[in-house]
């Protein structure tokens, strides 16, 4: 049985011979990848209100919103004669843009399929909506390219954006700009800055050249290896593997839920570790639990699982101003400015005498471990560059390809957004959540995790046909996560006494 959809991306739109005009602009390298077939990526955002959805009050907000005064939300991709695409100023017509989804006729659509939704939480039908999106028909190009679909019954709205319009920091920032705090409805949202597991001292001439050295050499050794990535270099195969191809299979999406607090519990357990090094660490246990269950006894203990990680490469880490990044001439800029890092993870059988006698932790700190030779090479820097060279001396087709290549030849992919810290409002709408995956690719298995609050919520989309259980996936993830709190807890009790 042939498992791929009919999902034919609608090129953009041609307009023969057009004049140049001062107010056309390119598109940038990435920007012009995510358009090719093979990568044509849609962010959708979730977020859920604690109100119910007004429909027409909504679309007259985002008539007055900063989106419609960025000039990407109001542009249309156009195609001048010699095939370089150009972003062009166009009149947004709301209705085509902002639409209410009929709960009736979802219904309808799932029974035609053979699905229930008796007994299905608003969770679970959101998720099984944004799924639907993720293997479903792209964004139309004769409009530009976002999208708001209202869940009145859940009281959730998706936003769609192309990923050619910018990335996840790019977006949260738009996002927050016209938000407010829950407790202050004039003040916008705390922007956090991304925590550093180092601690800044001075150093002697020795070790800062000793830590050269070792940037060198990491560098040199992480560059070469991605390079292999994409050229031949591949996972063996696991329970969790997609390929080529895999982007156009039916789609599952789970979500795992986190507290912040608990992820500091087991980040204050291991020397200098960040919320990133737990995260991976929860990924690693958590993808071993998952194929202890799934394939039992087939994958050999220490077995590498390859992941793929987006870096934001901006000069100030976490989220900017929105204003600041629309700026000409500022250093954080607007649109798709990541890095990709090649992170490993090892499969640590739970059932093993040497797993069950295994500590936790150990998890965090092979994570903490990597990851630290990671951020002393230039891996992420590299990758940015290298795309925006092929993309320049031989064309989105081939920079296309070897992005697809690298993907094909790794097991998943992860990243990490934070959110704001505190709860906040839209349109004097509390906000319950905010979450966050892309749409189909190579990989069966794509993890995004967004913070909010003291909560972190991590949106698992799975090819179904490769991983059919993702939420009992998801339930591997929090269970590590409280088996490390555990035993983070016992170790600061020890110590104490």
């Amino acid at each position: 049985m042939n498992r791929k959809t009919a999902r034919k991306p609608l090129p953009p739109v041609s307009i023969p011979s057009p004049p140049a005009t001062d107010a056309d602009e390119p598109l940038t390298p990435a920007g012009r990848m995510f358009l090719q077939p093979e990568l044509d990526t849609v962010i959708h955002c979730a977020i859920g209100v604690q109100n119910p959805l007004d429909v027409d009050a909504i679309k007259e907000i985002i008539r007055n919103s900063l989106l419609l005064k960025h000039p990407r939300f109001s542009s249309v991709l156009v195609r001048d004669e010699h095939g370089r695409e150009r972003w062009r100023r166009t009149e947004v017509e709301i209705d085509r843009h902002v639409f209410a989804v009929d709960a009736a006729e979802r219904r309808r659509r799932r029974a035609a399929a053979g699905d229930s939704d008796e007994g299905g939480c608003a969770e679970r039908k959101v998720n099984d909506y944004i799924a639907g999106l993720s293997a479903g028909e792209p964004l139309r190009s004769d409009k530009p390219l976002w999208e708001i679909h209202l869940l009145t019954e859940e009281r959730c709205a998706v936003l769609r954006i192309h990923h050619a319009l910018g990335d996840g920091i790019s977006l949260m920032s738009m996002l927050l700009a016209d938000c407010r705090k829950s407790d202050n409805p004039d003040a916008i949202p705390t922007l956090p800055a991304a925590e550093s597991g180092r601690r800044r001292r001075r150093r002697s001439w020795v070790a800062t050249a000793a830590e050269l050295v070792m940037m060198v050499v990491y560098s040199l050794v992480y560059c070469l290896e991605f390079t292999l990535r994409v050229l031949c270099v591949g996972d063996r195969r696991t329970g969790i593997s997609g390929g080529a191809g895999t982007e156009l299979w039916p789609r599952k999406l789970a979500t795992a839920k986190f507290s912040i607090e608990d992820m500091k519990t087991v980040k204050s357990a291991v020397a200098n570790a960040t919320i990133n090094d737990v995260l991976f660490g929860v990924i690693a246990s958590g993808l071993s639990r998952y194929l202890d269950h799934r394939t039992p006894n087939a994958l050999k203990e220490g077995q590498q699982i390859t992941g793929m990680a987006m870096v934001n490469l901006r000069p100030q880490s976490g989220l900017q101003e929105l204003s600041d990044m629309m700026k000409s001439n500022s250093a954080a800029k607007w649109g798709n400015r990541f890095g990709i890092l090649v992170l490993p993870v090892f499969y640590h059988s739970h059932h093993s005498e040497e797993g069950s006698n295994s500590n936790p932790l150990d998890f965090v700190k092979r994570a903490k471990k990597m990851i630290d030779r990671k951020k002393k090479s230039l891996e992420a820097h590299f990758s940015y560059k290298l795309c925006n060279i092929v993309m320049s001396t031989l064309g989105p087709k081939f920079a296309c390809k070897c992005n697809y290549d690298i993907i094909c030849n790794t097991s998943f992919t992860i990243s990490n957004v934070l959110g704001p810290k505190e709860e906040i409002t839209i349109a004097g709408n509390p906000v319950t959540f905010l979450r966050v995956n892309t749409s189909s690719i190579p990989h069966a298995l794509t993890m995004h995790m967004v913070s909010y609050a003291g909560r972190a919520d991590m949106q698992i989309l799975v090819a179904k046909d490769v991983i059919p259980d993702p939420e009992f996936l998801a339930k591997c993830f929090e269970d590590s996560l409280m088996e490390m709190k555990t035993a983070a807890e016992k170790a600061a009790a020890a110590a104490a006494s």
